[in-house]
């Protein structure tokens, strides 16, 4: 397993007296569609530099059992550490994500997944699904209490399969839904007419909603497109039971505070190599 102790990068961290306006568009995007994005956040040399490391950590990933998940054919989720990855600290101080992080989840959010999605040429339709069942908090409240943050290290176009999802969805609340996850067929109808795919080039970030029904669409290209994935939970949310990421102690020691004061993980001194716990079942076989 390859670890990058270092932060350099073509982005600079930023400390927390830099953040201090609320994204009231990107609130009012979450609250009514499930998902937002910042445009351009990042240089597509840095993106370039993300790949490296995403494309890295899945070499070794596959090259060992349960180092990754299938999501699909032809479609794999990987989880790393965040020395794995060199951009980790400009990602998670990037302005625009620290504001979306503490307007929704609240002045201690916590940082609990870094992983990679990656669907390969003969990826498949997934069935329409959430990606775990809706917590009380949000069914009785009308409260989002965790998110998740996609960075593209592709300019996406359409024969890459793009990511499609049906807005306004966070909120649908069926006793029917499969394992709390998985709508039934007689409501992929619903879906399709809300459906909209993104298109996102290198540098761009979204954050959506995990509860907002979403599904990946076919590959038919010649190329992957890998896609970082940092989750975020309100304190409680209770998602990094599903997770194991740890930091090694030197490294811990050169994280800013911002960084720091947003990261639960264990601290050890030497790193473990992840092995996946989190299959989604209703999405190993596609559509």
């Amino acid at each position: 397993m390859r670890h990058e102790a270092s932060t350099t990068s073509t982005a600079p961290a930023r400390d927390a007296e830099e953040v201090d306006e609320t994204p009231v568009e990107a609130l009012g995007d979450l609250y009514r569609d499930g998902i937002t994005a910042c445009r351009g956040a990042f240089p597509a040399e840095w993106v370039d530099q993300v790949r490296e490391d995403v494309d890295t950590a899945f070499a070794e990933a596959r090259s060992r059992p349960d180092g990754a998940v299938g999501r699909g054919p032809q479609r794999w989720y990987v989880e790393i550490h965040p020395e794995q990855l060199r951009g980790f600290v400009d990602l998670v101080t990037h302005p625009w994500v620290v504001g979306v992080c503490r307007a929704v989840l609240g002045p201690r959010y916590e940082i609990v997944e870094l992983g990679s999605d990656t669907p390969f040429p003969g990826a498949a339709y997934q069935p329409w699904h959430r990606d775990f069942p809706m917590p009380d908090e949000t069914r009785r409240q009308r409260r989002l209490t965790s998110l998740a943050f996609n960075l593209t290290t592709v300019d996406t176009v359409e024969e890459m399969g793009p990511f499609e999802i049906a807005p306004g969805t966070q909120w649908d609340d069926h006793a029917d839904f499969d394992h709390g996850m998985f709508p039934p067929r007689e409501r992929y109808p619903r879906y399709e007419r809300r459906a909209v795919r993104k298109y996102p080039k290198r540098g761009d970030v979204s954050a959506r909603s995990a509860l907002t029904i979403h599904r990946g669409t076919p590959n038919v290209s010649t190329v992957a497109r890998p896609v970082l994935v940092i989750g975020v939970d309100a304190p409680g949310a209770g998602n990094a039971a599903r997770h194991d990421m740890a930091v090694t102690r030197g490294y811990w020691e050169r994280l800013p505070p911002l960084v720091r004061e947003h990261l639960p993980c264990p601290v050890v001194e030497t790193l473990t190599p992840i092995r996946q716990k989190h299959t989604i079942e209703g999405l190993v076989m596609g559509v």
